[in-house]
């Protein structure tokens, strides 16, 4: 084959920027509005799980969950991700992006529902069902990672198809924010109706009835914008690479894509076919053949290991942000509110950080991938994450004496804010622009599992670096050992940063020219 591409890739390579664009945006990304909300809204509510279920009257550390119930508790939704990408990005590529799309969301919504309506005589049979259903949880957030980047990938014009894909996932941004919020009301309703004395002044009385609801509240509430987008999604139609490049069967896709963008195009079907064969007989090889790792498996390593080393740092910052607020005084301990008010003064730590830190840096990355490329980001990001988390570390005990509490926390929402204007977002990216449409799901889900292990290292790994290593029947003491931790997350950007240089620029390259479906194996050797 001479490289030639099929007419209806190359008028949606070529497309205008129009409203079916931005209501693929919306529809894709309400998936990832609720991933992050669903993902980190455990973090709100898992003092106040402690404290219901967990904490002894009188406690000098009301709200600690035991080492290995916090570990399950932020942990399990993470190991349920990990395997739902693996698993929906190999069907993806079997059965096409639509056929499944819809099913990861219909588990999300269920999942959620079951996580808030936890049930058990005991506080460990409440927390092993909350644990079975988060897992689950997990597994159809896993799927909405590759179906959704490379639903928007295949659908994208050339020019801005990185913004599109980086607008998708900037709901993340949204997410964590409305998360927040929703806990911010919650709380502050139940705060206002059912005052409670702080847990020093009365234990018991501290930790009112109602608070059980909370929570449940809390955790169910991110099935609503999910639920409202399932009827759209399944209105989507499959896209046209995969109904042309691997379903071959090019005349369907100019027809769905001729409905999609209000235009009409041709495909001669002999001709389509021929082409659509043609591509097929030059890439018949499989994941991880020789031909596969000749092409793309220097790719895979990049952006495995990009994506790994990023999460390490990242879901440590986000799933444990409220401990390095406590220590810096940011919220104050734990046994002078009562459990309602320290769910309110977390959420509220937490909403500013995304409204000042989170939220920006996805839409910078949004307004810039197009114009400075996907590289020269994720090279950016984790340089200046190294740099503001040595910052950090350094000069920690200078941080968290009194008068410099300011300096740190600015400081600390430079890393979310250079996590998000950075690798956060291109590891996202790029799996989805850079492999063959018949893998194309498969490899960005092998890529965002590789981040999901990275995340459960950082989570794990965090919870237990805060333990005081000579009071072990202590339990979590958060503040100890965060100093050692911010180092350890610096030296895991820094070598994401050399792993980038492997990292292929995808920049205003059509994902034919990318994957070198569009060229014969002389060409591609």
């Amino acid at each position: 084959m001479a490289g030639k591409q099929l007419n209806v890739l190359t008028t949606l390579d070529q497309a205008k920027t129009q409203w079916y664009h931005f209501m693929a945006i919306v529809i894709a990304g309400m998936g990832f509005f609720t991933d992050a909300y669903d993902l980190f809204c455990i973090s709100l509510v898992s003092k106040l799980l402690g404290r219901i279920y967990y904490t002894e009257p009188n406690s000098p550390n009301p709200g600690s969950l035991p080492p290995n119930v916090s570990a399950a508790v932020n942990g399990v939704a993470l190991c349920g991700t990990l395997a739902g990408q693996l698993f929906f990005g190999w069907l993806g590529d079997k059965l096409g992006r639509k056929s499944v799309y819809g099913f990861t969301l219909i588990l999300m919504v269920l999942c959620s529902v079951a996580s808030g309506l936890s049930f058990g005589h005991t506080p460990k049979g409440v927390i092993a069902t909350l644990c079975f259903f988060r897992f689950w949880l997990g597994f159809g957030i896993g799927g909405d990672y590759p179906l959704s980047a490379t639903i928007m990938s295949e659908y994208a014009n050339k020019k801005t198809r990185g913004a599109f894909i980086a607008a998708v996932f900037a709901m993340q941004g949204f997410g964590i924010l409305f998360g927040a919020i929703v806990a911010l009301v919650v709380s502050a309703g139940f705060r206002n109706s059912y005052p409670a004395p702080s847990y020093q002044d009365n234990p018991a009385a501290s930790l009112v009835p109602e608070a059980d609801f909370v929570w449940r509240i809390i955790l169910m509430f991110g099935t609503i914008p999910a639920a409202l987008t399932y009827y759209w999604r399944m209105k989507m139609p499959e896209t046209a690479r995969y109904t042309a490049l691997v379903a071959k069967n090019a005349k369907k896709a100019a027809a769905d894509m001729s409905k999609v963008l209000n235009s009409e195009i041709s495909e001669d079907a002999d001709r389509a076919e021929a082409e659509a064969e043609a591509v097929a007989a030059s890439n018949e090889w499989g994941l991880f053949s020789p031909q596969f790792l000749r092409r793309h498996g220097l790719h895979l390593v990049a952006t495995t290991s990009t994506w790994f080393l990023l999460d390490i740092a990242f879901y440590s910052q986000n799933l444990f942000q409220k401990d390095i607020f406590s220590k810096v005084g940011w919220i104050p301990p734990a046994k002078t509110m009562n459990a309602i008010e320290e769910v309110f003064r977390i959420a509220r730590a937490q909403a500013l950080i995304a409204l000042c830190g989170t939220i920006p840096g996805y839409w910078f990355t949004v307004a810039f991938i197009d114009i400075i490329g996907r590289f020269a980001i994720q090279i950016m990001g984790f340089f200046m994450m190294t740099v503001f988390m040595l910052g950090l570390a350094a000069p920690y005990h200078h941080w968290t004496t009194s008068g410099h509490h300011t300096g740190f926390l600015v400081m600390y929402g430079f890393t979310f804010f250079f996590a998000n204007f950075g690798p956060n977002s291109t590891t996202f990216i790029v799996p989805a622009e850079i492999f063959p449409a018949r893998l194309r799901s498969t490899c960005h889900g092998i890529s965002a599992a590789a981040g999901k292990a990275g995340a459960i290292i950082g989570a794990f790994g965090f919870l237990y670096a805060a333990q005081d290593p000579h009071k072990p029947e202590a339990g979590y003491s958060p503040g100890i050992g965060i100093r050692n931790a911010l180092f350890v997350l610096a030296g895991t950007n820094f070598l994401g940063m050399i792993m980038t240089l492997l990292v292929p620029e995808s920049k205003g390259l059509s994902l034919e020219e990318i994957s070198k479906e569009a060229v014969d194996d002389e060409e591609a050797a």
